[in-house]
């Protein structure tokens, strides 16, 4: 009987281990970071991970209780000495494998984490909130006048403030005579009114002069989860946080989590809590970072992709897996955050602005708020990198959408030395096109590998893997040194002139980095075919954009998400990411979907114009174009075996082109031949 498989989420990272093996030795010999300070003496309690159990399609695999081993005289000695585990931790210096397994690394216990790279954009909004802080004096009770105390406060708020047939939050009711007293019948209402057609909401009520409110915009990623506190009075922004994603354990990519829904009965309750439980972690976050209560939240504006727009709201996302990728729901959701188990203010609203298509989300009409291609006089591309690209062409009069799938490859899962953005992850890389040998930078440390100083700094976090902005860095350096040609083949004659070539099984890799412990960084075939394979999925996306709307080429192209921002305008130029265009018209644009969270919150006006906004989008359904393969299969060259790229090349020579003829190559770096193929002299 072979070894059983383990898997490591979110890393991805896997390997076959004899059972018996301790999970935190599984971990190490991966190059999985497991903090572990007692020497695996289960006295730290460091160690901790989390099994996961059921049916893990995507990974092929069925993790059971009884894959891991029972609890051991360690852990009970733990436990009793230290405290309880949290419910479904292990310590993985005693726990062993005794079947194919699934564990996840809580965030939590990892000190060399993910970075989450998705700051807010500084741009001023103007506000108009959907917030009214309402400040009055209510009458006393008076026995000739046997009016109750709401109604008086109602008949206030429409006298002085204009608000007439106001709606009562049932919170309220206990407790609107207290406050009343309390303020000496001052008070300060918070009435809520998204639509200036709707009734209003008294949804807080506050004894005497109230002169503050606060929002929360939220961006749910498939990896990453960031959210932003602003004050709704002022419009600044207080304090923002982010954190990964804990559905994460559940599958890399969306389709893997709608497979999980399908496989378990419980998986959509269990990644609906997930979630919620990590915005309720980063709603405590922002508020003692500001130094308020989370009470003081009245309002709230979330975004994400549909699958995670689907989870949050607790709807089963199935109709998602499948052709016709039926929404639920797919107008803006107006809510409130106690139904959705959010810890704010009683009365806090809940608004999700509307997903554009079966696979192009809230995520995506939030970024085009933000970016706004639909009010381009020149044709302006806006792509969101991440699992699921989702994809925005368009100028005043037209725009259109898709999504891509274009896998986790990107943010570092299914590559070799792959990682998320944590301190120690290879962010930057340069390779002399002469000597093949290379220079890099890691996030944490300012300075190239070559300066001096660099060496000593980094061995705070050691070189530990490569991110994404890195991935897509290594391979165009590779390309334009002539590593790997235009067909992404490694060239295994150039290991005469670079032991860092060398070879792997029947083909070769790239040794990028040699670390003092742990196996060396290098960057194999495997791994330029699943860039390929994402990035091909991208521009095909992007091209049919561009058949549809009848353009040959674009004049922008904004770069969106935490990825997206990383990302070398050049190098997405290089690899063919994106179709040809000025690089000083490629442009990083941050967390747009974040941004247009913001401007949703702060001013409800910005609400109407993307709900009108993504009435007028037309979708593209990718999975259905018959031109689709077409396209990427010519979007696995770099840049592309067909469309050229004359003002990337006017600014950068890139490596001279092979006859379309040769088509690929096999596994062992052989270029295949057409029949009848010939070569251009």
């Amino acid at each position: 009987m072979s070894d059983p498989l383990v898997i490591f989420t979110p890393s991805g990272k896997r390997g076959n281990f004899p059972v018996g093996t301790p999970i935190l030795d599984a971990a190490r010999d991966l190059g999985v970071y497991v903090e572990s300070v007692c020497g695996g003496r289960g006295i730290c309690g460091r160690c901790q991970v989390a099994p996961e159990f059921g049916h893990f399609a995507k990974h092929g695999i069925e993790s059971a209780p009884d894959s891991v081993s029972q609890w051991s005289a360690k852990e009970i000695r733990y436990t009793d000495k230290r405290g309880e585990l949290i419910d479904g931790r292990r310590l993985s210096c005693s726990a062993t494998i005794q079947g194919p397994l699934v564990v996840d690394i809580p965030a939590d216990t990892v000190v060399n984490q993910q970075t989450i790279r998705k700051a807010v954009d500084t741009r001023l909004i103007e506000r108009n909130p959907a917030i009214q802080m309402c400040f009055v004096e209510v009458d006393e009770p008076d026995m000739h006048k046997p009016l109750g105390d709401l109604d008086r406060l109602k008949a206030v708020l429409e006298r002085e403030w204009g608000y007439s047939d106001i709606l009562v939050s049932q919170h309220i009711l206990p407790i609107v005579q207290k406050v009343l007293r309390d303020g000496k019948w001052s008070v300060t209402a918070a009435i809520h009114q998204d639509l200036e057609s709707s009734r209003p909401t008294l949804i807080a009520l506050y004894p005497g002069l109230k002169n503050e409110a606060y929002g929360i915009a939220c961006d749910i990623g498939s990896t990453t989860i960031a959210m932003h506190l602003s004050s709704l009075l002022s419009g600044r922004t207080l304090a923002s946080s982010g954190t990964s994603n804990p559905q994460i354990r559940f599958g890399e990519d969306v389709m893997s989590r709608v497979s999980y829904v399908m496989m378990n009965p419980d998986g959509r309750g269990a990644m609906s809590k997930a979630v919620r439980d990590a915005i309720n972690g980063l709603i405590q976050n922002v508020c003692a970072e500001a130094g308020i209560d989370p009470t003081d939240i009245l309002d709230s504006v979330f975004v994400g992709n549909p699958i995670m727009h689907h989870l949050f709201l607790g709807i089963d996302p199935t109709e998602l897996g499948g052709a016709p990728f039926a929404l639920a729901v797919s107008g803006a959701v107006h809510t409130w955050a106690t139904e959705l188990d959010l810890h704010m203010n009683d009365g806090t609203r809940v608004y999700m602005l509307p997903c554009i298509a079966g696979h192009v989300g809230a995520d995506a009409a939030a970024a085009t708020l933000s970016e706004a291609p639909h009010k381009e006089i020149d044709l302006s591309l806006l792509v969101d990198v991440g699992t699921n690209a989702e994809i925005v062409l368009g100028q005043q009069g037209r725009t259109l959408a898709c999504s891509s799938p274009t896998g986790p490859a990107f943010e570092g899962a299914e590559i070799s030395c792959g990682q998320r953005a944590a301190p120690g992850a290879i962010e930057r890389v340069r390779i002399d096109p002469e000597t093949l040998e290379p220079r890099i930078r890691i996030i944490g440390v300012d300075m190239w590998s070559d300066e001096p100083g660099f060496a000593e700094l980094a061995k705070a976090t050691g070189v530990t893997g490569i991110c994404g902005s890195g991935i897509i860095e290594v391979m165009a350096e590779m390309f334009l040194a002539g590593i790997i040609d235009e067909d992404g083949v490694l060239d295994g004659s150039k290991a005469a002139n670079s032991d860092r070539i060398f070879e792997d099984k029947r083909t070769f890799s790239y040794r990028l980095w040699e670390t003092d412990n742990g196996p060396n960084i290098t960057v194999a075939q495997t791994d330029v075919r699943a860039i390929q394979m994402a990035k091909a999925a991208l521009y095909a996306g992007v091209k049919l954009l561009m058949e549809k709307h009848g353009a040959q080429t674009v004049a922008k192209i904004h770069l969106a998400g935490a990825f997206g921002t990383f990302i070398d305008p050049k190098y997405a130029l290089v690899l063919g990411l994106v179709p040809d265009c000025e690089i000083a018209n490629v442009r990083a644009v941050g967390n747009a979907a974040g941004t247009g969270a913001r401007m949703a919150l702060l001013n409800r006006e910005h609400r109407r114009e993307i709900e009108d906004t993504v009435q007028n989008i037309e979708k593209i359904e990718t999975a259905l174009e018959p031109k689709f393969q077409e396209h990427f299969v010519n979007a696995m060259a770099f840049p592309n075996k067909v469309d050229q790229f004359p003002r990337l090349e006017a600014e950068i020579k890139l490596p001279a082109r092979r006859s379309a003829a040769l088509v690929g190559a096999d596994d062992t770096g052989s270029p295949r031949r057409r029949r009848g193929g010939r070569r251009r002299a």
